[in-house]
């Protein structure tokens, strides 16, 4: 089964509460939560206080995407917060390996993103460790994005590492998803489809979930 993630990026913050509501009553399955820093990345989003808030207005579980430098600093913050994966870039630390544990230390499920212009050879030995790998099919730092077409050859190759190793990690793309490419990328391997702009954008983002999850399951 194809999961997807709403992010939160592209909601309309002064009803947050209510299209958490649409999205969860659709059928989605996590809530993405895009950190950003305005160093790793240009652009500053949300911090701990916001996770904390949106934690107590959806069921579903909170995939903490922290494009930030030094997450080691933040990650019990938002662990407290109510994170239940927290996703790192691989790019912004020098021992990948220290992080997950730390992660799983706080007994939070643990992600590692990768970046468009980043390998997947980063992830060989974190493989069996880590419950998630987000492969950003767009430049992080911005939503809105065209979809980086050379990412459906990364989302391959790594599924066929998971595939030929002991590893249970679940693929998530974020970047640029919507109706038109969410097959494609399904078919190429992803577990987990990220969608800000094409399901917040506008009205009826409830509506927008459904319509996502029955191409899916046509596909």
């Amino acid at each position: 089964m194809i999961k997807l993630a709403p992010s939160i990026l592209s909601a309309d913050f002064g009803c947050l509460a209510e299209q958490l509501a649409e999205v969860e009553k659709a059928g989605a399955h996590l809530i993405h939560v895009d950190v950003m820093d305005g160093h790793f990345v240009p652009n500053i989003t949300i911090g701990p206080v916001v996770v904390e808030g949106v934690k107590k207005h959806t069921g579903l579980p909170l995939d903490v995407h922290l494009m930030i430098d030094n997450p080691g600093q933040y990650i019990e913050a938002f662990r407290t917060a109510g994170a239940d994966i927290i996703t790192f870039h691989a790019e912004a630390v020098f021992d990948i390996l220290e992080l997950v544990n730390g992660v799983k230390a706080l007994g939070a499920k643990v992600g590692l993103a990768i970046s468009p212009d980043t390998s997947v050879d980063v992830i060989q030995d974190v493989l069996t460790e880590i419950d998630l790998l987000t492969i950003m099919s767009v430049h992080p730092g911005f939503g809105g994005q065209k979809f980086i077409e050379s990412s459906i050859h990364k989302i391959e190759t790594v599924k066929m590492l998971v595939e030929a190793s002991s590893a249970s990690l679940e693929i998530e793309v974020d970047g640029g998803i919507n109706l038109e490419n969410a097959g494609s990328v399904a078919a190429a391997g992803a577990d987990i489809l990220v969608a800000g702009s094409s399901v917040f954008s506008g009205n009826e983002p409830g509506l927008k979930t459904r319509k996502f999850l029955e191409n899916l399951r046509k596909g």
